[in-house]
Formats: C-alpha cells, sequence, structure tokens
C-alpha cells in the first residue's frame, strides 16, 4: 500500500511527494522556530517536537544540549557526545566547559533511545543529578533532561527526578 503525501505551496497543491521531502519540509519549519534568540521553553511540546525530529529515529544513542540564555531563548543545540547501539559516553567536564563557554545560563539536556522505547536507567538518573548539582554550581539551571524515542518520550522535570 502506497502513500500519497501532500504539501501546499503558497499557490498550489503538490501529490506524492516523497516522505523525505515532507520530513525535511516539517525540520525546516521546526528550526524557524529553534532560531537563535527565539523563546524555545515557551512550549514544552515544541522542544520535544525538535527533539524527536532530530534524535528519534538515530540508529545510534546521542547526548546533547539545548544551551539557553537568561530569558531561556537558544543560543544553540548541541550534539555533544555520540555513543554506539546500546550506550553513550558523557563527561560531565565536557558538558560543563560547553556551557560555560556559550555563556548558557540555563539547559535542556538530552539522549535519545535508539531501542524505539524511552528507558530510563539508574545509570541515567544518576548523570542527572550529578550534571544538575554541578552546574548549579557554576549558576547554570537544569530546566530538562529528555530521553527521546521514535514512540515515546521521558522528562525527569516532569517526573520530579531532576
Amino acid at each position: 500500500m502506497t502513500h500519497a503525501l501532500l504539501i501546499r505551496d503558497a499557490d498550489q497543491l503538490r501529490d506524492a511527494t516523497p516522505p523525505a521531502e515532507v520530513l525535511d519540509h516539517a525540520r525546516t519549519l521546526i528550526a524557524q522556530r529553534f532560531r537563535r534568540g527565539a523563546t524555545v521553553l515557551a512550549s514544552a511540546e515544541l522542544t520535544r517536537q525538535y527533539l524527536h525530529l532530530e534524535i528519534a529515529a538515530l540508529r545510534y544513542q546521542v547526548f546533547g544540549a539545548l544551551l539557553l540564555d537568561a530569558r531561556r531563548r537558544l543560543i544553540r543545540s548541541e550534539i555533544l557526545f555520540r555513543g554506539t547501539i546500546d550506550a553513550c559516553c558523557v563527561h560531565p567536564r565536557e558538558v560543563a566547559r560547553v556551557v560555560v563557554e556559550s555563556d548558557a545560563a540555563a539547559v535542556v539536556l538530552f539522549r535519545n533511545d535508539p531501542s524505539g522505547v524511552a528507558e530510563v536507567r539508574e545509570a541515567n538518573a544518576s548523570l542527572a543529578r550529578g550534571l544538575a548539582q554541578a552546574l548549579r554550581l557554576i549558576d547554570v539551571r537544569v530546566l530538562d533532561y529528555l530521553i527521546v524515542a521514535v514512540d515515546a518520550e521521558y522528562s525527569f522535570a516532569d517526573t520530579g527526578r531532576l
């Protein structure tokens, strides 16, 4: 069974658009909302959608941060570490270095889960607590730590684990 995807341009409706083109178009629209200086965290849902499009379908684990200024506007989104299909080594010292160099006042930490399940391991919880504590010492607030999978997300802030 073949599905036809449609995109409406300013002047016409195009059909039989390849799914990859639709995803590229969606990424472009979301990236416009996530440009430097845009208010990122006005919507937690928008943040999750952005991360879902960027990292959920990767076949390897990544760990990164949305670096935010004092008004919670995006300075930049950065993938800090890349791992394998089931692990990613994160070095808190490097996270702190990037945060300080970017003059971030707050961060949203994130990682993906290639297994498709937003599974929380004790190592993730320990890392989240440790990074939040370390960054607090330099007056940087960790707003959330999101685990993003194809069909699910897990928020440490929403569950009170941060």
